[in-house]
């Protein structure tokens, strides 16, 4: 039968058994329609199964226009707006996501936040997370120094994608010297449009968050599966480890910094908020010419001499166990080094602590000059050699400065 409705246009199906209603959208097969169902879910339905198609609501586009509480009285909070799956919203053609165009947008989709702070609001940018690299983390860096310079505003909110949430946190906890006011990073997994989204109660914690005495940068995100509680994960000591689970990050060799629900319980030691004149300083240097790579059986060590050749500064080796690569690597690591290549170690294994000692590989891959990272996390080491080897007044101190504690990158219990 001819369907006589658009991408876009609230419809009800008529089928044999029962009535669907739902909004229709864009298909790639001419046999298939494709409607998103009130509960969020998408399903596809055979033209020839279907009787009858009745517009309820012609889609008119959207039009934006919210107006935004005043922030007389309220605590002052700034919100830097990056981008991913928190700022996206449902394109009622495609029923896939978009990102928000404007302030107006962001404030509809998540007015409680808006209702209930005084909320200062930029968007340097709109990113997916994958597409983000040195040149967006100074740009985020600079903004949020500028809105903490601001002595009204109590902390900072930063909302990006999940997937590389982790390499910006850890980079802007060294950027980010002498932090004077807590920065918390958060994300959702699933978009606001759908009843199981955890954009709200991860913003809503984050808020939270950055009113606390924690000078420290964080990400604050779901602690469980429900909608009961978050964590908030120290920069440096976090990783994703979950495809979709709104849990998805986790504090690795260490405890959480806080728990928040209806208030926020700290469980380890942080760093206090400064309430003086200092002033936070940024340190953005930073050398693109880094590299992470990780050692898998039977790796050719060939991969050293690209890196080498294209005039690569360092490298972190993700390695085997306590810190093992094939033993007919270390010449090719001597050769790297002896050029001037600062090469460290990280581990897969993600939990734990390297320790090169206890095997004869291990040793004499240490006495060949590699910097073993101890516990740091393989995302922190990469751009933590970035900004170590950014600072040309550091010449001389690189392997000093990779293994000096600057932002709780190093958990002491497991790094003797």
């Amino acid at each position: 039968m001819e369907i006589k409705a658009d991408a876009g246009d609230y419809v009800s199906i008529k089928l044999a058994k029962r009535e669907v209603k739902g909004t229709i959208l864009e298909s790639y097969d001419k046999d298939i329609i494709l409607v998103k169902l009130e509960s969020g879910y998408n399903i596809g339905i055979p033209k020839e199964n279907v009787f009858d198609v009745k517009v309820i609501r012609k889609y008119k586009g959207e039009k934006v226009k919210y107006d935004i509480p005043s922030g007389k009285g309220k605590p002052k909070i700034g919100l830097i707006v990056t981008g991913g799956t928190i700022a996206s919203k449902l394109d009622a053609r495609t029923g896939g996501v978009r990102a928000l165009t404007d302030v107006e947008e962001f404030a509809k989709f998540y007015p409680k936040l808006f209702e209930k702070y005084d909320i200062k609001i930029n968007s340097p940018f709109m990113e997916l997370s994958e597409n983000m690299n040195s040149s967006h983390w100074k740009t985020i860096s600079k903004e949020v120094k500028k809105m903490l310079d601001d002595k009204q505003v109590r902390g900072i909110i930063i909302t990006h994608g999940s997937d590389t949430l982790h390499y910006t946190s850890s980079i802007l906890s060294f950027f980010l010297r002498g932090l004077n006011k807590p920065v918390a990073l958060t994300f959702s997994q699933r978009s606001i449009d759908r009843g199981s989204s955890d954009a709200e109660l991860n913003l809503e914690c984050a808020a939270q968050f950055v009113l606390s005495n924690c000078a420290e940068v964080v990400i604050v995100g779901h602690a469980t599966e429900n909608d009961n509680y978050c964590y908030a994960l120290r920069g440096t000591k976090v990783r994703k480890m979950h495809t979709s689970r709104r849990d998805t990050f986790k504090a690795i060799n260490c405890k959480p910094i806080a728990k928040i629900g209806e208030k926020v319980e700290f469980l380890e030691e942080y760093n206090a908020r400064k309430e003086g004149n200092e002033k936070l300083e940024l340190d953005d240097k930073f050398s693109n010419k880094v590299a992470l790579v990780k050692f898998y059986p039977g790796m050719d060590s060939g991969i050293l001499n690209y890196y080498k050749n294209e005039g690569y500064k360092g490298l972190v080796l993700e390695m085997t166990g306590l810190g093992h690569v094939s033993s007919d690597w270390i010449g090719k690591i001597k050769a790297c080094i002896k050029s001037g290549m600062f090469i460290c170690a990280s581990a897969q294994t993600i939990n734990g602590s390297l320790n090169p000692k206890v095997y004869s590989t291990g040793r004499e891959i240490e006495k060949s000059g590699v910097i073993y990272l101890k516990d740091m996390l393989s995302e922190t080491a990469f751009v933590k050699l970035g900004w170590v080897l950014g600072h040309r007044n550091w010449n001389g101190k690189e392997k000093e400065k990779m293994l000096e504690n600057f932002a709780g990158e190093f958990s002491e219990f497991l790094s003797e």
